[in-house]
């Protein structure tokens, strides 16, 4: 038995021929089918032939009902325009109702809730685990719709090993990574660096981008050890306005980071870990002006200085045969200041106000977990979240999983998913409403796995159904003139999603991906239809994939003016490796030239191309 399957959270006598360990469906190492939910796992193997400087594009691919906006060949941007919005099963991240994580701890911003999404690279990742569904048991609000937890990079053997990247292509694109792991002994680190920028496809469409990232890592004992990571990205913006009113000095310098630090132990019958994470931001944004429409530089800037703290305490323990309880803590701080600063006109040389507060989460939680017989695992969680000014949220979440013959998996849940209103919709900009109330959702799912052939094939089914009420919507307000934001709105979303992925032999694979969303009420950036295909063949020096994507029923926007779009996506990529130390490889995307839009107004490039080498330096343990 495999060393990882020693490690399961249940029985660790019984023998099993497949499973994965993951650590996002609970919060220790546990076999992907003992868990109720489903989980799926994007390792660093399918990251590196993607050849892709951000994480999110290899994410759309992978994941059934999963889907990120974009606009250009690189980067993703904030304020208006801006993309890299992140939906799932219809739910979406840009709205705070998707959670983005970085080993188990928080990223989204502390003023506007959301994820930003280039501060998330691909030299981050050994792997990214995606929990479909809700999440709020074991990570509370922001977590309603699921949850994607990047776990970063580590070194298995004593050694060190020395990665740069660089590649270079359309519209002057350039991409660079440079990234050190060593383990010697009880001691671990990883450092990584990198700079990416592009002219873009279009005039004022500039990105530029700075990253850094170090882990440092300690086995005290054997059953005791401790990291501390520090991960900071900055990056330079514009963005051009929709093609039919273009804009001028729409431009953005925004800066990210995190650090955390934890002390994990490790012992046959129980694990655990206290962590502490401090994530913060630095935002300035010219929000531009169009000159068709008669207007003139904007007199005034924005600027925001966010920050999220938090402490996250749990232990896992056996009490007995097939039996397992987590207790868990978390405590989150989250809020920041934001203001206008005049550049120009009557003000200048003043600021104005928009918000400076802190909003303190605490919460505790159980998870329990049971084997009923050899082929049947309990499972259940409740979790009590009280906020500083909204009060306590119940959050509870139940399933069965069933291990069946001829390596079947059944799996059903039922689990709720919330999110506490963001600062920005109670105190920002009209329509605010300081008397918002949290949003609430279930997710009941039904899933059916197989492993055939030794694990050489394996695929699954989902079906899931989401009722969802006091959703925040703008709408007019009751009381007054003008908009505000209210608790009314609804969601009943259904959809099936199906995966799987062949290996056909040593040298070629196949894996594919399918999901069907079928809303109510429509709504933007969450497609009707995803399909991915792809395959990937190795022989020799060689390593080649492609991909085909397919959209359909992608709304760009809704209401009055409603669009919405229908393409196929064409990928390749290949490398070759030239010596012991050299690979060169290519890629290429929307080899078709499909004419499409993601965002409304923004249209995507046409074909595109990059190429380039890298360079790999081993020094094995002597």
């Amino acid at each position: 038995m495999s060393q990882e399957l020693k490690r399961d959270t249940l029985d660790t006598r019984k023998v099993y021929k497949i499973g994965e360990v993951v650590v996002t469906g609970s919060r220790n190492e546990t076999n992907v089918r003992h868990l109720s939910q489903t989980v799926s796992v994007v390792n660093r193997s399918k990251i590196n032939q993607a050849l892709q400087a951000s994480l999110l594009p290899v994410l759309t691919e992978q994941i059934p009902g999963l889907f990120v906006t974009s606009r250009g060949i690189m980067g993703y941007g904030v304020s208006d325009g801006a993309a890299g919005g992140i939906s799932l099963r219809g739910l979406s991240g840009s709205t705070a109702r998707l959670m983005v994580m970085i080993d188990g701890h928080p990223q989204y911003a502390g003023i506007f809730g959301h994820p930003i999404a280039d501060a998330y690279q691909s030299f981050l990742a050994e792997r990214v685990e995606v929990l479909r569904g809700p999440a709020s048991v074991l990570y509370g609000s922001n977590a309603m719709g699921g949850v994607v937890n990047i776990v970063t990079r580590k070194m298995q053997d004593d050694g060190v090993n020395t990665n740069f990247r660089a590649g270079y292509g359309s519209y002057n694109t350039l991409e660079t990574e440079l990234t050190n792991c060593i383990r010697k002994g009880r001691f671990s680190s990883v450092v990584s660096a990198s700079y990416n920028r592009t002219d873009g496809h279009r005039p004022d469409m500039g990105f530029e981008q700075y990253g850094g990232y170090a882990k440092l890592g300690y086995e005290m004992t054997k059953y005791w050890n401790l990291h501390g990571d520090l991960n900071v990205t900055h990056f330079n913006a514009s963005y051009p306005g929709p093609v039919d009113s273009p804009l001028l000095d729409g431009d953005q310098r925004i800066t990210r980071g995190m650090t955390s630090f934890a002390v994990k132990n490790h012992y046959e019958k129980t694990s655990g870990a206290v962590s502490f994470f401090y994530n913060w931001g630095n935002h300035w944004i010219n929000d531009g002006y169009t000159p068709s429409a008669g207007e003139g530089p904007q007199d005034d800037r924005f600027n925001s200085r966010d920050n999220m703290m938090g402490v996250s305490l749990y232990q896992s323990t056996q009490f007995f045969k097939g039996n397992r309880i987590t207790l868990g803590f978390d405590w989150f701080r989250y809020g920041g200041h934001a203001w206008s600063e005049y550049v120009s006109g009557e003000n200048r040389g003043t600021t104005s106000e928009l918000v400076d507060k802190h909003e303190n989460e605490l919460a505790g939680y159980i998870e329990f977990r049971q084997d009923i017989s050899p082929w049947l695992t309990f499972n259940a969680g409740l979790r009590a979240d009280h906020h500083s000014r909204i009060g306590t949220e119940w959050v509870p979440q139940t399933g069965l999983a069933f291990h069946l013959p001829h390596a079947i998996e059944l799996k059903a849940s039922a689990s709720k998913g919330f999110r506490y209103p963001i600062l920005r919709e109670m105190y920002m900009f009209p329509p605010q409403n300081p008397n918002l109330q949290p949003e609430s959702m279930w997710n009941y799912e039904f899933a059916f796995s197989q492993h055939l052939m030794e694990g050489q094939l394996t695929y699954g089914v989902n079906l899931f159904y989401i009722d969802g009420k006091n959703l925040i919507q703008t709408l007019p307000n009751p009381n007054g003139s003008g908009m505000l934001n209210q608790n009314s709105g609804k969601i009943e979303n259904t959809g099936i999603e199906i995966q799987s992925a062949y290996r056909i032999n040593h040298n070629w694979s196949v894996d594919g991906n399918y999901s069907f969303l079928h809303m109510k009420k429509n709504i933007i950036a969450a497609p009707q239809h995803k399909l991915y295909a792809g395959a990937n063949f190795s022989l020799g020096r060689w390593n080649v994939s492609t991909g085909v994507q397919y959209i359909e029923g992608l709304y760009t926007s809704v209401g009055e003016k409603e669009s919405k779009e229908d393409f196929v996506l064409w990928n390749l990529r290949a490398s070759f490796h030239i010596g012991k130390w050299m690979d060169i490889w290519a890629r290429g995307e929307n080899l078709l030239a499909q004419k499409y839009e993601i965002n409304a107004g923004y249209p995507m490039p046409r074909a595109t191309v990059m190429a380039g080498f890298n360079i790999k330096l081993h020094t094995p343990k002597r």
